[in-house]
């Protein structure tokens, strides 16, 4: 049974570290919260670490922009472990081959900047879909649409055997008070048709493995029992977290915040209900992180 916190600070003291989702959880596209950004800013003034890991397909240096941009303070943060680096060293691994078909926003072009953790990247080129050996999705063509407008595309792309390769596994996200698609929803489309999709995003391990190392490279050595997750998707954060054997803290008042009957905190029959449907039992619930 998931344990209902009022904030924060009631729980951590039995963590080193937070793995902390940030869409949701920090900010809501357009600004940040607050009471979250002053609750890791206290954290850290306690001596923990906060990794922000978030299933944005852009690189770190792209999130750090967009995080002073709406207000989060840098001071309630350590480092930064996004999926699209995650996904842009398999990407220029080769994993998609060199020439691939690009489904995103013009402002994902950072996506395909040169990386330079590989010593002997791939290159890459973005071609059309006719001339593809893969596909790289960073996120609709256009978020409002419904992910259904694809399936011509994906048909010629399966039929010729492309895997596409998913850099942001959520499906959906509130950008303040407007829900969009993610490129998550396009991922399991394609995967519905029979086609292949590659995640490097939450729930999936590659990115864990991502955040541990930005946390080693700070000095830190830090078990899996001292780190707490912290996130608003059930089938993303909680289930990632859970899957890891880290403790997870679901924000229950972020896309799940209907379900959960979530006002100030969740109304505890609702979040009851929504649990036994997902299958999943978070540790902590709070309505906001606080």
């Amino acid at each position: 049974m998931t344990r209902i916190i009022d904030s924060l600070a009631e729980i951590s003291a039995d963590y080193d570290a937070l793995f902390c989702d940030l869409w949701g959880c920090v900010h809501d596209g357009l600004r940040a919260f607050p009471a979250a950004v002053a609750a890791l800013q206290t954290y850290r003034a306690n001596g923990g670490t906060v990794v922000l890991v978030t299933n944005s397909p852009r690189p770190r240096a792209s999130v750090e922009r967009q995080l002073a941009r709406i207000g989060v303070a840098r001071d309630s943060w350590d480092v930064i472990a996004t999926s699209g680096d995650s996904a842009r060293a398999a990407m220029f691994g080769g994993v998609v081959g060199n020439k691939v078909w690009h489904i995103g926003e013009p402002q994902d072009a950072s996506f395909f900047e040169p990386l330079q953790m590989l010593d002997n990247p791939a290159p890459i080129t973005r071609v059309t879909l006719d001339e593809a050996e893969g596909i790289v999705c960073t996120g609709p063509f256009d978020p409002q649409a419904d992910p259904s407008v694809m399936r011509p595309q994906f048909l010629l792309a399966k039929a010729r055997g492309l895997k596409l390769l998913c850099a942001n596994p959520d499906i959906v996200v509130d950008r303040g008070e407007t829900r969009e698609w993610c490129a998550g929803a396009l991922a399991a489309l394609y995967t519905e048709m029979g086609g292949e999709s590659l995640y490097f995003g939450k729930p999936h391990p590659p990115i864990y493995d991502l955040a541990r190392r930005r946390l080693a490279q700070l000095g830190r050595d830090v078990g899996d029992g001292r780190i707490l997750a912290v996130g608003d998707g059930i089938f993303t954060d909680v289930q990632g977290a859970m899957g890891e054997n880290i403790d997870a803290l679901f924000i229950s008042g972020g896309l799940a915040r209907a379900e959960t009957g979530t006002l100030h905190q969740p109304d505890p029959r609702k979040l009851a209900e929504f649990l036994t449907t997902a299958q999943l039992e978070p540790r902590f619930t709070i309505g906001m992180l606080r």
